[in-house]
């Protein structure tokens, strides 16, 4: 079943104030702030999109708490998929699903970055299966949307400064590509 435009405003009006776990800021101001920074930095709206709503599948559930304090992995990557796919194509859904995969590369390639994830990121990236290995690396390499998705890695983790000011959510709404 696809959400609609006024399903995902309900969604982050009614779940998004919930607070990310670990970090100073609620599931609605990072997904403002993650949407913000891609604007800011000259993004589609299809990526703009994509950062906004990378991390809607944290709402999609009803796990109490941080499901990582109890050893779960939510696969929120992929939970969101399927009520997406009928407002949004490719250009969005890869990146989202891709945004985890992009945390696991950057461990793996980038010098200092595992040591700089906050403490629920690092606790998520071992039930994720950790830093990729070369051969994982290069096939993350290789895939359509591999750069979009690093983008969105890098506001994702940039996106948790408390009292950050963003726009509101229906000036981040109007960004879509149909699918």
């Amino acid at each position: 079943m696809s959400l609609s435009l006024a399903d995902i405003e309900h969604l982050f009006e009614t779940r998004g104030h919930a607070q990310y776990d670990g970090e100073p800021v609620t599931q609605l101001e990072h997904a403002l702030q993650s949407a913000h920074l891609a604007e800011r930095a000259g993004a589609g709206s299809a990526l703009i999109a994509a950062a906004l709503l990378h991390d809607l599948g944290h709402l999609l559930h009803d796990l109490p708490g941080s499901p990582t304090l109890a050893g779960v992995d939510d696969v929120h990557q992929y939970r969101c998929l399927p009520f997406l796919r009928g407002l949004f194509g490719e250009a969005t859904l890869a990146p989202i699903r891709l945004h985890v995969d992009a945390k696991r590369y950057l461990c793996a390639r980038e010098p200092g970055y595992l040591q700089g994830l906050s403490p629920d990121s690092a606790r998520s990236l071992q039930l994720q299966g950790g830093p990729f290995d070369e051969a994982q690396a290069r096939a993350f390499e290789a895939l359509p949307y591999a750069g979009d998705a690093l983008r969105l890695r890098r506001w994702d983790d940039a996106a948790k400064q408390e009292g950050a000011a963003t726009p509101g959510l229906a000036h981040f709404l109007r960004h879509r590509a149909s699918a």
